[in-house]
């Protein structure tokens, strides 16, 4: 039996990117799901002073979505941050470290993440387990944000957030309970063909779906966080769209005293590679952007529609 265990890593690398563009990206935990491949969201729960904060994030390790809450420290100056994580995911006990972004020269940096752990462990299965995905997971986390990075000059360009919003004069609990089950969704969207669902921890959903786009039919996969009491649905896609790079979206429902407010919220990095093979030769990003923006926003209406359907049948606010 293995009582406790600890471990401590570093890895370095190069990014041709400004070091403060690389640590504007580090500090930019909410964004952090766009950034990085394996995280899936982030809740801001405390922000002190612009340095101290406290997080909550959810991870996809090893197909496996964890979730922990960090307490981390930010030092814009040395383009450094400290974190800790104050609750880790089992079977970690402590998990903490530091990633700084150093200037190698006016337009490159050396990007350098160091992390520590101990666990308490039931066997060698359990160790085994945690030095393989905290090496999967740092180098991921370097190589994300590097990537990201490079493409400095243009990332105003390919980043995309919008939404929409509908009224409907019915209880949040209804119209939240149509987002929540999306495994009914091909009965009443002529663009979701099929979805298969699986929730095995609760509040946390696996979701797979088929949609028809002028495009042809597309699968998509993804990961959503349900938060009942405040009746909101985040999601990653981890397969998403063609065109996209990365997707994550939130829905929200916010009573009022006649009904409720419905919101699609998307952010999208597009993926300029896929733009001659999905709208042609001649196609620009600007072309691009229009497009995500049309299919995506078109594709929520109906849904917002059908949940406003769905409530509004059922129970009439005056």
């Amino acid at each position: 039996m293995i009582a406790e265990h600890a471990d401590e890593t570093a890895r370095t690398v190069h990014a041709s990117a400004p070091a403060g563009v690389a640590y504007a990206l580090m500090a930019d935990a909410p964004n952090w799901p766009l950034y990085f491949s394996s995280v899936i969201h982030v809740e801001q729960l405390e922000f002190d002073d612009g340095v101290r904060e406290r997080m909550r994030t959810w991870t996809l390790l090893d197909s496996q979505v964890k979730s922990w809450t960090t307490q981390r420290c930010l030092d814009p100056v040395a383009r450094r941050m400290e974190f800790c994580q104050e609750i880790p995911a089992p079977p970690f006990r402590t998990a903490g470290g530091t990633l700084s972004a150093r200037p190698v020269g006016p337009h490159d940096s050396e990007l350098e993440l160091r992390y520590g752990y101990s666990l308490g462990a039931d066997g060698p299965e359990d160790l085994e387990w945690a030095r393989r995905v905290t090496d999967a997971h740092c180098r991921a986390q370097l190589s994300d944000l590097k990537a990201f990075a490079e493409r400095w000059s243009r990332l105003d360009e390919l980043v995309l957030s919008f939404e929409d919003t509908v009224h409907i004069k019915g209880p949040a609990e209804l119209v939240y309970d149509f987002l929540y089950r999306a495994a009914d969704w091909p009965d009443l969207a002529p663009h979701v063909r099929q979805v298969d669902l699986t929730e095995s921890v609760p509040g946390i959903q696996h979701m797979t779906m088929r949609t028809v786009t002028e495009y042809g039919t597309h699968t998509t996969a993804s990961v959503r966080i349900c938060f009942p009491h405040a009746e909101r649905i985040v999601y990653k896609q981890t397969v998403p769209l063609p065109l996209l790079e990365a997707h994550t979206g939130e829905w929200s429902v916010v009573a009022d005293e006649h009904g409720v407010t419905v919101t699609a919220l998307h952010s999208v990095v597009l993926s300029e590679e896929q733009i001659p093979d999905v709208l042609g030769e001649r196609a620009t990003l600007a072309d691009a952007r229009r497009h995500v923006r049309e299919v995506l926003g078109r594709n929520s209406r109906v849904l917002l529609a059908h949940a406003k359907t769905h409530a509004e049948s059922a129970v009439r606010m005056l």
